[in-house]
């Protein structure tokens, strides 16, 4: 198997949740109810956990972060590596085409002039249909987080607070007379800080297109669209059978 002292694993921090009206929640008696603190707090984490120590020890000058609900994910791709260090940026963002002006998926950018990702959910109407002179959206290349950093570009930024991000998620938690509610509907706000806005500290982030079909597989819902079924589908497509 795989070294296991190349494998090191570090805790994520954890925030408060509110319900609709911002009032905290309890997870228990004298418990505040809390949610992990989205992708983009883990180079902070790992500060706090040591890690960056083990990283300065063993020569680590890049750091590879990829979603895992992309079942097509590939980690450390060596062309996606040799592509960044080529072009002498500090970072890299892989990135597909866009299949409808309306994906659900980031988008990457300039803004004033440094790399940038704009959320689905943060696009006007007209930044979404928006397209260049020879038809293709203007907007065209949504990311499947999955990044590469270099190490001491992101030294830099442990000082910068990123900015929180709030989420309306089904949260289990505790009435004022002791009951446990499991909630069907989303209840509550979670507040997360993403990776995305790690990208956006760098000075310059190189987009690397890949093969959506080979690469991007990512299951958001149980059924339809981006679903266990879908990704099960391209996973066959590569030659993987569950």
């Amino acid at each position: 198997g795989y070294d296991s002292s190349y494998v090191w694993f570090f805790v994520q921090e954890q925030f408060p949740a509110t319900d609709t009206d911002g009032r905290l929640l309890l997870a228990g008696p004298g418990k505040i109810a809390t949610a992990p603190n989205g992708n983009g707090g883990w180079y902070a984490s790992m500060e706090k956990n040591g890690m960056l120590d083990v990283i300065r020890e063993r020569g680590i000058e890049w750091l590879n972060v990829f979603a895992m609900d992309n079942v097509l994910q590939r980690i450390a791709d060596p062309c996606f590596v040799g592509a960044v260090i080529a072009s002498g940026m500090a970072s890299g963002a892989k990135v597909v085409a866009k299949t409808a002006p309306d994906e659900k998926v980031g988008v990457i950018c300039l803004e004033d002039g440094r790399p940038s990702i704009v959320e689905y959910y943060e696009m006007t109407d007209e930044m979404r249909s928006r397209r260049e002179p020879d038809g293709t959206l203007s907007y065209n290349y949504g990311v499947i987080l999955n990044y590469l950093f270099r190490v001491d570009k992101l030294d830099e930024t442990l000082h910068v607070r990123l900015p929180l991000h709030k989420a309306l998620k089904k949260l289990r938690y505790m009435t004022e007379d002791g009951r446990m509610i499991v909630p069907e509907e989303p209840n509550a706000f979670k507040f997360e800080t993403l990776a995305l806005d790690m990208v956006k500290l760098q000075e310059n982030c190189l987009a690397y297109e890949v093969d959506r079909s080979r690469e991007f597989a990512p299951i958001k819902n149980k059924t339809g669209v981006d679903s266990v079924d879908t990704a099960r589908a391209l996973l066959r497509s590569n030659g993987v059978i569950l």
